[in-house]
Formats: structure tokens, C-alpha cells, sequence
């Protein structure tokens, strides 16, 4: 229920999708003559797409994302296991076309790849179901499978978790596929903006593990007053944004994270 209720409740909240609905809401005010009104939501709309679109707002809001988890320093020398998080592939797409195609968070593929190579030794765990609620996709953890074998990486080392459908049971179901012993090392692959609230869950299911990382989209905090060419970047940027503050909001509510900003700490 909370996944479903969560896919419905994202798509009128996410702000580009909002800012329209209002505008189309202001609309209708107008051809009832509430014109107050009509001219209030039109005002609020338009001020909301030029400034989510145009202006630094999303990267301002990302940035402090992104540098919640550093990168390991120095890195373990001996690592057990290593959790990949979906979400750097277009299964969509890889439904029809045939092959796996990736999308704007695929250093998470090239990442886990790297660091597969790095510790041969280290269980590879790729968690990721599917996601759609309206397209019969693939489930992630098939396509990645398919995605490292051609790269290489031997198929028999790849563990697979593919009922997950949020973070939340990414951290749990993952949990059970691995059984993690005391004192192991784990290190959990997402992107930056991602990762406060994949390891809330991590932790909220009883799994330590070790964030790394990946597929930043800011250079930092000078970042903060970078603002867009194209308002499109600007608004898709915002919805990714948003979307990940409200996440760590109804996670830390619903108990599915032990605090609101989980943060970094050593082992």
C-alpha cells in the first residue's frame, strides 16, 4: 500500500508536474470569473517554473545531499561485500530495444563495476525489482546481471535481489539475501544525493555498511549559486531534489529510517 500510495502522492507533488496543475487550476478559476483566485494560482505557477527552472534553488538544496556521505578514506583493505542500489538503468527501454540501456545515474553501474574488479574476493549483491507502476518492465537486477557479464565480470559472483521496489526494501530484502555476520564489511553503491536515506534504511533493517558514493551532480558548495541555461534542467533537477528531501521526510515519519538526515560515522 505505501509504495502505491507513494508513486500517486509523487506525481502531484513533484514540483514541475505541481506548478502546471496550478496553472491549469488557475485556468478554470478564470472561466468561473473567480479571477482573485485565478489570478493568484497564475502568478504563483509562473513565479514557481522560473525560479525552480532558471534559478540555483535545486542545487542548493542537493549539495548538502551529496556531501552528507564522504567517499571511504582511506579505502578498506579487506571488503566482504558490495551492494548495488538500482536506478542507473532505462528498463523500459531495455524491454523492447533489447539491450540494456542506462540513464543519467549510470556511474553507479561503472562505479560497482570498478570496485568489483578491485576486490575480487567480495560478494556482489545487486538489489533492484521493478519500479513501474504502469509499464511491465524488467526488473534492474536481470538487466545489470546482463549489463556486467558483457562487461566481464563473472556471472557467478552476481547475487541477485530483485523483489525490491523503494529503498526501503532494497535495505530490507537485501538484509535477508546476504545474512551479514558481525564485524563484515559492506560497502553500499548509490548515487551521492541517494545515499543519506539508503543507509537509514540500511540501518533501520540492522545492516552496517559502508557508503560509497557515486554519481554526484554538483561540484560542491560553489554549486549553491549555480543556477541553469534551460529551464527543463532546472526543473527536472528540482523534482529530483524535492523528491529525495520529502523521501527522507515520510521515511524518518513512517519509521522506515531511524532519524530524518541520517549521518556520516565511523565504524
Amino acid at each position: 500500500m505505501f509504495f502505491y500510495a507513494a508513486k500517486i502522492g509523487w506525481f502531484v507533488a513533484q514540483p514541475s508536474n505541481a506548478l502546471i496543475l496550478l496553472a491549469l487550476a488557475g485556468c478554470l478559476l478564470a472561466l468561473l470569473r473567480w479571477r482573485k483566485l485565478a489570478g493568484i494560482a497564475l502568478t504563483v505557477s509562473v513565479l514557481g517554473l522560473l525560479i525552480g527552472g532558471f534559478s540555483p534553488l535545486s542545487n542548493a538544496l542537493l549539495q548538502p545531499l551529496e556531501d552528507r556521505f564522504p567517499l571511504p578514506d582511506p579505502m578498506p583493505e579487506r571488503v566482504d561485500g558490495i551492494i548495488l542500489l538500482g536506478g542507473g538503468l532505462e528498463t523500459i527501454v531495455t524491454t523492447t530495444r533489447g539491450v540494456p540501456a542506462l540513464n543519467e545515474a549510470a556511474d553507479r553501474m561503472t562505479t560497482f563495476a570498478e570496485l568489483a574488479r578491485r576486490y575480487p574476493q567480495a560478494r556482489l549483491v545487486i538489489s533492484g525489482g521493478t519500479g513501474g507502476l504502469i509499464y511491465n518492465d524488467l526488473d534492474e537486477a536481470g538487466v545489470a546481471k546482463a549489463l556486467f557479464t558483457g562487461l566481464g565480470i563473472d556471472p557467478d559472483r552476481l547475487e541477485l535481489e530483485s523483489r525490491s521496489r523503494d529503498t526501503y526494501e532494497n535495505a530490507v530484502f537485501s538484509r535477508e539475501l546476504v545474512d551479514p555476520k558481525p564485524g563484515s564489511v559492506w560497502l553500499l553503491v548509490t548515487s551521492a544525493f541517494h545515499m543519506p536515506r539508503s543507509v537509514g534504511c540500511f540501518r533501520h533493517a540492522g545492516f552496517d555498511v559502508v557508503a560509497y558514493p557515486t554519481d554526484y551532480r554538483t561540484r560542491g558548495r560553489e554549486d549553491r549559486t549555480r543556477g541553469f541555461y534551460s529551464s527543463s534542467d532546472g526543473l527536472r533537477r528540482l523534482d529530483l531534489v524535492t523528491r529525495e528531501w520529502l523521501g527522507l521526510a515520510v521515511y524518518a515519519y513512517s519509521g522506515r529510517t531511524p532519524e530524518f538526515f541520517p549521518q556520516f560515522r565511523t565504524r
